[in-house]
């Protein structure tokens, strides 16, 4: 069985540069995986290969089955990204942006009462007809998360999600992903706060240097770092990282 994703020696080079370094992963349907990793681990060039922004130089990616090079407008349809600095029209209105996006992909059924729910529950009922340009990190961040749900996508990734939003819109999102995988979707999470991927999270799959050093869920997480019960994502994500780099315990 693929998964709702697969990635298969998934390789880019940026010249002699390796960025990512033949890596093998699944997300089945209905969990939640958070892609942890140091600054410059390679996290986001394997997003952009998964999403089909970037070619990959080697390996290959199937989303739910779809080649994202052969078939891109089919792969388009099932995903929704978005990016850690999601690009937004300031010109536009919520309303008008997330309405744009439903357009794109061609939703089908009553889209403005779906635009009105979405705004209505990520708190941007208020500010809905007021141009982007005048809101705040933590707004766009919201916009851009609704414009990649009207669609209902099978598989959405996630580049520092919480990034700007305040305890309150963290939890929605929480709640909002939770849900999804609850209903058989599937998301996949590049984040620096380990707490929120260890909330979350049903796996986690530690990149570093290009590679993925340990994926699985916590507790297998802690039996490959030879971690004890109580160890936490943070203490088990530094010691395989250290590991990794060849760099003794203290």
């Amino acid at each position: 069985m693929e998964g709702a994703v697969l990635a298969q020696g998934l390789t880019k080079r940026y010249g002699r540069n390796l960025a990512v370094d033949g890596i093998d992963l699944v997300l089945r349907e209905g969990e939640i995986v958070g892609l942890l990793g140091p600054n410059g681990a390679g996290k986001t060039t394997t997003v952009g290969m998964l999403t089909g922004l970037l070619r990959p130089t080697a390996g290959r990616v199937r989303i739910c089955g779809h080649d994202p090079e052969r078939e891109p407008i089919v792969v388009k349809r099932l995903i929704g990204y978005v990016p850690d600095e999601p690009y937004l029209y300031e010109k536009l209105t919520g309303r008008e942006f997330v309405t744009l996006m439903a357009e794109l992909y061609r939703v089908r059924g009553p889209v403005a009462a779906m635009v009105d729910e979405l705004l209505e529950r990520f708190g941007l009922r208020e500010v809905a007809d007021s141009q982007i340009g005048s809101y705040s990190r933590g707004m766009r961040e919201k916009v851009a998360l609704c414009g990649q749900l009207v669609h209902q996508p099978q598989v959405l990734f996630l580049d520092e999600p919480t990034v700007g939003l305040d305890p309150r819109s963290a939890r929605l999102l929480k709640d909002t992903l939770r849900a999804m995988a609850d209903e058989g979707r599937t998301v996949l999470i590049c984040t620096h706060i380990l707490e929120m991927a260890e909330q979350i999270c049903d796996r986690v799959a530690i990149l570093d240097r290009g590679r993925i050093v340990a994926q699985g869920s916590l507790e297998e997480l802690r039996d490959a770092a030879r971690a004890g019960e109580d160890a936490t994502l943070e203490d088990v994500f530094l010691r395989l990282t250290q590991e990794a780099e060849g760099v003794p315990e203290a």
